[in-house]
């Protein structure tokens, strides 16, 4: 069912995004404190790392990586889309992304180890599928291969 939700979500959202510093984000900081504020990010954060570099599907994209950057980005990344007071300064998704090679199935496979965070952190779906579509439009600047 979760599969089913998120593709639902996935495709309803027709908006291309340039990055989060243009993406869409929470009127209001309801969503930010569900995820428990920064604290309940960095926490989610460092278990969705844990989950994304055991994942064989998706460890070999972030193993390489600067993994303590990547998280403290992932984190600031979804304080802004949330409604919280951080500002994401990384680079647009677009540019981050663009000669990683990263398939549809890479990225789906990406935010089925953000959904399995999530649960692990007692996020309750809804919250979980208001984060996922903040991040949705993401994907059309994060996906490399057509």
């Amino acid at each position: 069912m979760k599969k089913t939700l998120l593709s639902l979500v996935l495709a309803a959202s027709g908006l291309l995004m340039a990055g989060a510093s243009s993406a869409q984000t929470a009127s209001n900081d309801q969503l930010y404190k569900a995820f428990g504020e920064k604290a309940g990010l960095v926490s989610l954060m460092d278990d969705f790392m844990v989950r994304l570099l055991a994942d064989p599907r998706t460890g070999p994209h972030f193993k390489p990586s600067n993994q303590q950057r990547v998280k403290e980005q992932l984190v600031d990344q979804l304080c802004q889309l949330s409604g919280g007071p951080c500002v994401y300064k990384g680079a647009d998704m677009k540019s981050a992304h663009a000669n990683l090679d990263i398939k549809k199935s890479d990225f789906n496979a990406l935010v089925e180890v953000l959904q399995q965070s999530m649960d692990a952190k007692g996020i309750p779906f809804r919250t979980q599928n208001q984060m996922l579509a903040l991040l949705a439009p993401m994907h059309r600047d994060t996906i490399t291969v057509r």
